[in-house]
């Protein structure tokens, strides 16, 4: 989403007393999904016998709740592991450690059997709107699997469900008849959504959903998940790299690195006055359209180190304009610097900023 879009920024902007009410509403309500320690490391294999030389440490002790009617973003680089989260959370990557609480039921170790039925409160809208839809299947027969697959319609009634999932996403019923490829980007992620609605889920996990669109396209989809969650009340795990879309449609954001969480706050006060020097980096680098703003430069360093050998300390330390020897040796907790707003950070302690 750019930010120099004013149609978009009028149409969309989440930030202020709702995104901080839907934040402080979460807190008080049972999360819709609770992650405690999460991790998901993938087996290195070499040689001719394949053996395991080392372990690829993609999530390393995630832990974040998500409540009803909030937004929670994962912003950060390429490779990160925020597509890792998304996927791990939802049982399609096994995770390593750690627990997944849906709804209040742990279902981090359940068999295929019985977590099925719990898939039905938690469904995933993919970043390519093209590849995540059968070609072979009419859009119709999409958005008509997931229902006739948990038994929640049949007959006419399967007919009006599906008609009414196409008006409730912005497409006319009689486009039920075509295929995906007669679609746009931006109809086709509304078919990748209403398939995602089917179930009335709690929860939808999207990972990069606009990221593929032109950006009046974006305002339009991102608009379409925001009236959704009104209406509903749904909870979204929003991934992300863009942070103009992050600003308009979260309530929290956490910023990864390096497979952990270094930074999670509230919409105003991530974007206001970060903490972690990381995002300070993030923050800066993203344009500003406004040629007469002039930003404080921050430029990192380096390259982000390898997963497979992550850093010992804190794992921004290679990068870190303000690294000082405790950071070589000594990993930072994620603690609550000011309420409602942590960071991994030796600089940043509770009651000093």
């Amino acid at each position: 989403m750019n930010a120099s879009d004013p149609g978009a920024q009028a149409d969309m902007t989440r930030a202020g007393t709702g995104a901080s009410a839907a934040s402080a509403s979460s807190t008080t309500a049972s999360p819709v999904l609770e992650v405690t320690g999460l991790e998901k490391h993938f087996p290195v294999h070499r040689g001719v016998l394949s053996r395991v030389v080392g372990q690829v440490f993609a999530v390393d002790g995630v832990t974040f709740a998500i409540g009803p009617g909030e937004t929670l973003c994962l912003v950060g680089e390429s490779g990160c592991g925020k597509t890792t989260v998304a996927k791990t959370v939802t049982r399609l990557l096994e995770p390593t450690a750690g627990t997944i609480v849906l709804n209040g039921v742990d279902i981090s170790r359940m068999g295929e059997s019985e977590l099925r039925a719990h898939r039905q409160q938690m469904q995933m809208v993919f970043q390519d709107p093209y590849s995540s839809l059968n070609p072979h299947l009419s859009a119709g027969a999409i958005v008509r699997e997931p229902l006739t697959n948990f038994g929640l319609a049949s007959g006419p009634e399967l007919d009006e469900r599906v008609a009414r999932l196409f008006e409730r996403v912005g497409l006319r019923a009689e486009a039920a008849k075509k295929y995906p490829h007669e679609f746009s980007g931006g109809q086709r992620q509304r078919l990748g959504i209403a398939r995602a609605l089917a179930v009335n889920p709690a929860l939808i996990v999207a990972d990069e959903p606009v990221s593929a669109l032109d950006v009046s396209v974006q305002a339009q989809v991102l608009n379409l998940l925001i009236g959704l969650q009104d209406e509903l009340g749904l909870a979204y795990l929003f991934v992300s790299h863009d942070l103009g879309v992050v600003e308009h449609i979260g309530h929290r954001i956490a910023v990864m690195y390096l497979g952990r969480i270094v930074e999670l706050a509230d919409n105003d006060s991530l974007f206001g006055e970060p903490l972690h020097p990381y995002t300070e980096a993030l923050l800066a680098a993203a344009p500003v359209p406004d040629p007469a703003v002039r930003r404080k430069r921050f430029v990192l360093q380096g390259d982000v180190p390898s997963p497979m050998t992550p850093p010992s300390g804190c794992h921004f330390h290679t990068r870190c304009p303000l690294v000082h020897e405790r950071c070589l040796v000594e990993s930072p907790p994620l603690q609550e610097v000011r309420p409602g707003h942590w960071a991994a950070c030796h600089l940043r302690q509770p009651g000093v900023t």
